[in-house]
């Protein structure tokens, strides 16, 4: 039986849902879902310390990617240990995890194992179904990845087609970071419309900018949802008061209607995995209050008091 390594949360996630749970037998740092997969040996860990605020976070990050340094460091020795047949990871984005080159940096180092490497990099929701497939291929089970991309595609579909027929259509504000402020691009924006909503400031498929206070204002959303890339629901609530707490803040209409929202970015959205559909339905819990109810409020999400 092939041993797999996963160095990315969401590929774990995704092997887990292809029913590949006993082939793993290595993951990253952050990999905690689902639960058991704690057990596995930790093969990653980062280069910088991740307490303080999130403009203290930000400025390391941007320390480390301007020197030209990675920001995790992947353990060749632990790698060595595992003798992974399949190593899982990937080159979207250089702050998320372990990047391709970090693992190939690792697999040259290692003597007498020359495991396969598979790096991912999706931007939109139908990339993301396609790395499920991707996984699969890989793993040998090629039909494990066309259902379960197939059996997702439909969920999302179905939700779709609920709210096609709605009349309101919100106007939504997806915050990724707070310090700076980001606003959510690559597949935030077609789960937005897919929850009947409108997204501003981000766009699909590309990253996620950095945005000044003033194009928020400007925008004046209807609704504001907080959702920090790695944050759970605890930390996004103590690091809300940096957007809060702003000149201006008040005076935005999703403020001033008590339409201010704070969700898991950890476990939800910021992972281009399975749970992309338990994200899209927080979405329209959050924008058609009246209409849907998951049961993820107070666990995936919850509303900010007035």
């Amino acid at each position: 039986m092939e041993r797999i390594v996963s160095l990315l949360p969401s590929l774990t996630e995704v092997a887990c849902a292809l029913g590949l749970r006993e082939r793993l037998v290595g993951r990253s740092h952050e990999c905690d879902h689902p639960p058991g997969v704690e057990a596995l040996p930790v093969c990653t860990e980062p280069k910088l310390a991740l307490a303080g605020a999130s403009g203290e976070i930000d400025a390391r990050v941007r320390a480390l990617v301007r020197d030209g340094l990675s920001v995790y460091r992947v353990d060749p020795e632990a790698l060595r240990a595992l003798r992974p047949d399949l190593v899982l990871t990937q080159d979207h984005c250089e702050v998320c995890a372990a990047s391709r080159s970090d693992v190939e940096t690792a697999l040259r180092e290692l003597t007498g194992c020359a495991p396969r490497l598979l790096s991912v990099a999706p931007a939109t929701l139908a990339e993301v179904w396609a790395s499920f497939s991707a996984v699969a291929e890989a793993a040998g089970v090629p039909e494990r990845g066309a259902a379960l991309a197939a059996e997702r595609t439909e969920r999302v579909a179905e939700l779709g087609e609920e709210t096609a027929g709605l009349g309101s259509r919100p106007r939504l504000a997806c915050i990724e970071w707070l310090d700076p402020l980001m606003s959510a691009g690559n597949w935030m924006p077609e789960l937005v419309a897919l929850a009947g909503g409108r997204s501003v400031l981000g766009s699909t498929g590309a990253h996620s900018p950095t945005i000044r206070f003033e194009e928020l204002e400007a925008a004046d959303p209807d609704a504001i949802l907080v959702l920090p890339c790695g944050f759970d629901l605890a930390r996004t609530r103590a690091e809300l008061p940096l957007l809060s707490r702003r000149p201006g803040f008040t005076a935005l209409r999703a403020a001033r209607e008590g339409r201010v929202y704070v969700a898991d970015g950890s476990q939800y959205f910021n992972r281009p995995g399975p749970r992309l559909v338990e994200s899209l339905e927080i979405l329209a819990e959050i924008l058609h209050p009246g209409r849907f109810a998951f049961g993820h409020e107070g666990r995936g999400w919850a509303r900010v008091s007035r």
